[in-house]
């Protein structure tokens, strides 16, 4: 289904951090069961969620039994799915806890691992939560900017299929929770591999904002840059690559030609800055 940014700019994108933030929390559950039930993945891609554009969900890869659990972003909802059908677990005023031990009793229903007993390896910074019936709106928004990251981004890989091993599927990350695809351009230890990773942030602490980015690796050398299509600029403090905000992007006529442009442009930087074109 088309993008509908009419939608997107109901809400100033600079609004969304609190939204983000529980979603964010959220997501740590299906991660979870990923990582209670699937095999490790050196590079974790274990936990990662996948965008199901029918479901509105952040998805886990199949469990056993073809069991997936994920998170409606826009109405803060955990769900499990699977041949019967699809259950929900609505976050408004349920408890961190609650909504654990909810989850634990569908998977143990499904033969499954409890979610609770995995551990993340990483840890999410404290914060004051805002209340989730208050952010409605404004997860509402979020989720469409997961939607349309989900359907740039899949139009990145079939543009870069050429490239070889290529594009990885369209992942969420739960540790930063940037749904991302990583380009490889060669061949060899993934660890070592030039590579460009593109994806959509939905804001952290460079950007309290969605944002676009083209980042490659290793860092090339950031002397001379050229100018990027408008709404794009380049980021070099921390990490190095093309960025365009929410809000430049939507300052724009055509917001999803944008996006575009700015990643065709900024992906051909990169090959020639890795020495790759």
């Amino acid at each position: 289904m088309p993008i509908s940014w009419s939608l997107l700019r109901t809400h100033d994108p600079t609004t969304l951090s609190a939204a983000r933030t529980l979603a964010h929390r959220a997501a740590q559950w299906p991660s979870r069961a990923a990582r209670a039930n699937l095999k490790p993945a050196p590079d974790d891609s274990h936990s990662a969620l996948g965008w199901d554009a029918d479901k509105a969900a952040l998805l886990t890869q199949p469990l056993a039994g073809g069991v997936q659990v994920g998170l409606r972003v826009g109405v803060l909802e955990l769900i499990v799915t699977q041949a019967t059908g699809t259950e929900a677990c609505s976050l408004t005023g349920t408890s961190d806890a609650d909504a654990g031990r909810w989850l634990d009793g569908k998977l143990a229903a499904a033969g499954l691992e409890p979610a609770s007993l995995a551990r993340l390896p990483y840890k999410l910074p404290a914060t004051l939560f805002a209340r989730p019936a208050e952010e409605a709106p404004r997860l509402a928004a979020l989720n469409g900017w997961f939607a349309a990251g989900a359907e740039l981004l899949e139009e990145v890989r079939a543009t870069y299929q050429r490239h070889k091993p290529g594009p990885s599927p369209v992942r969420c990350w739960p540790h930063h929770f940037d749904l991302a695809t990583l380009v490889t351009l060669e061949h060899g230890d993934p660890a070592r591999a030039r590579s460009i990773g593109v994806g959509i942030s939905p804001g952290d602490e460079y950007y309290a904002q969605p944002y676009l980015y083209v980042s490659p690796y290793p860092r090339p050398n950031s002397d001379r840059l050229p100018s990027l299509p408008p709404g794009g600029r380049w980021h070099t403090r921390d990490f190095f690559g093309a960025v365009a905000t929410a809000t430049d992007l939507l300052a724009l006529e055509d917001p999803a030609g944008g996006m575009r442009e700015i990643v065709g442009e900024a992906f051909a930087e990169s090959l020639r800055r890795l020495h790759l074109r």
